[in-house]
């Protein structure tokens, strides 16, 4: 059987990357999936993907720094399937990369809203209707193998994604005995869009890339989304607070 057989599913940052292979993975699992994003085009080719392989999917167009945004969100999800079963909590961005004392204001800014306080607003949005709904709920989200250890010259990230770790363990703790599971996943180098962005015109960065994950390669954004998927389902009930490291052994150096 499936491992998301019948299941509601919301996935933020879907239009790309991690999201998307996360979006088709959750689908071939069987769940119904909310694409969630700020590039609509991007969100639409996902739902697009997944439907012309049969599966049920439904874009919609959220900001996760914007906490309307996110109501309205799990709320189009509830309305679509009648209830919400489990959630990856995905969007993020990068950045640019400056040393600390270098970096900008506003842009750090950006970042913690994005990286950290979008997480925490889908969550506050989703354990509520978790709690609403009296039943158990699955939630994952995208921290980094930055959110274990430093990442040079990615101060707002590093401390965004240490902050995603904290919080996930933190509401881990609190709703363990509502049913409520609350997991991320560290990701390593990962072979996508942002990562793309991050290392366009600067080969000897992408060389590097390439070389400092034991494992010998970047990773395929559906190596990601498969573990999310084993962290949503029900072969992972007795696992909350976790966080996965998915990195090709990154951080076991």
């Amino acid at each position: 059987m499936p491992l998301l057989a019948g299941k509601g599913a919301l996935i933020t940052g879907a239009a790309s990357g991690i999201g998307r292979a996360a979006a088709l993975v959750f689908a071939r699992e069987g769940a119904r999936v909310i694409v969630a994003d700020m590039a609509e085009e991007g969100g639409e080719q996902t739902v697009r993907t997944i439907r012309a392989t049969g599966g049920d999917a439904r874009f919609v167009r959220c900001d996760v720094s914007n906490a309307g945004d996110v109501d309205a969100l799990v709320a189009a999800a509830v309305r679509e399937f009648g209830r919400l079963d489990c959630a990856f909590n995905n969007a993020g961005i990068a950045g640019t990369q400056r040393k600390t004392a270098d970096y900008d204001e506003d842009e750090f800014d950006k970042i913690i809203a994005v990286d950290l306080k979008g997480v925490w607003l889908c969550m506050r949005a989703e354990i509520r209707q978790f709690i609403a709904q009296k039943g158990p709920g699955a939630i994952v989200n995208t921290a980094s193998a930055a959110g274990l250890v430093a990442s040079h010259s990615m101060p707002a990230y590093t401390a965004a994604k240490h902050g995603v770790v904290g919080l996930t363990k933190c509401a881990a703790l609190e709703y363990a005995r509502s049913g409520i599971r609350i997991n991320d996943v560290c990701p390593g180098v990962v072979d996508t869009p942002l990562v793309e962005g991050m290392v366009a015109g600067r080969p000897k960065l992408a060389a590097r890339l390439d070389e400092v994950e034991p494992i010998g390669r970047k990773a395929r954004p559906e190596e990601i989304a498969e573990a999310v998927v084993w962290l949503c389902s029900d072969a992972a009930s007795f696992v909350t607070g976790c966080s996965m490291s998915v990195d090709g052994g990154l951080t076991a150096q």
